[in-house]
């Protein structure tokens, strides 16, 4: 029998992670493999709010995400910024009672004390990891050999790549525009 698990996804971090790695995700192969591989039955997507990013809003859930917005603002050197910790904490709060396990994804040390609950708790499956050499070293904490609580996605290149052109997809462009959160 399949657990029901909830996934928390920290969407700049996987993001910039991503990116920064020389790929981009395709968040809908992402929300398949998280079905998949940790039995994710709701999966939500923290992400900061701009009015012109709707198209892609619209896309994401139409891949099964669940989005919380955070509103933007503009520092002074014109960079939106939409942090949204806060709200992903106070989620898997509010929905502790009604999973089984939660998957975190993010390289962030600011979910050290959220993951650090749940693992206490046992309601922690994994903290799933943009960047095996780009993340807090608060998280190395959850690698102990005999409880290895971190996945990585490096290796998932050829798994969740986006593909502008891949035989018959209907890729929507508007995932292409950098996310904010």
């Amino acid at each position: 029998m399949r657990e029901n698990n909830y996934a928390f996804i920290d969407s700049q971090n996987v993001n910039l992670g991503i990116r920064a790695l020389g790929w981009q995700l395709d968040f809908r192969k992402f929300r398949t493999y998280l079905e998949d591989k940790y039995s994710v039955t709701k999966a939500y997507l923290f992400i900061g709010y701009i009015p012109q990013n709707e198209r892609m809003y619209t896309a994401l859930r139409s891949f099964g995400y669940v989005l919380v917005f955070k509103p933007t603002l503009k520092n002074e050197r014109g960079i939106i910024k939409g942090n949204c910790d806060g709200e992903l904490i106070l989620q898997a709060m509010i929905d502790y009672p009604n999973y089984e396990k939660a998957v975190i994804v993010t390289g962030d040390g600011d979910f050290y004390c959220l993951a650090r609950y749940l693992w206490q708790y046992h309601k922690l499956s994994k903290i799933l990891i943009p960047d095996k050499d780009r993340y807090s070293s608060l998280l190395k904490d959850f690698s102990i050999p005999e409880n290895n609580m971190l996945d990585f996605m490096n290796s998932l290149k050829n798994k969740l790549e986006y593909l502008s052109n891949e035989k018959g997809s209907r890729r929507d462009e508007t995932l292409r525009e950098p996310f904010s959160s």
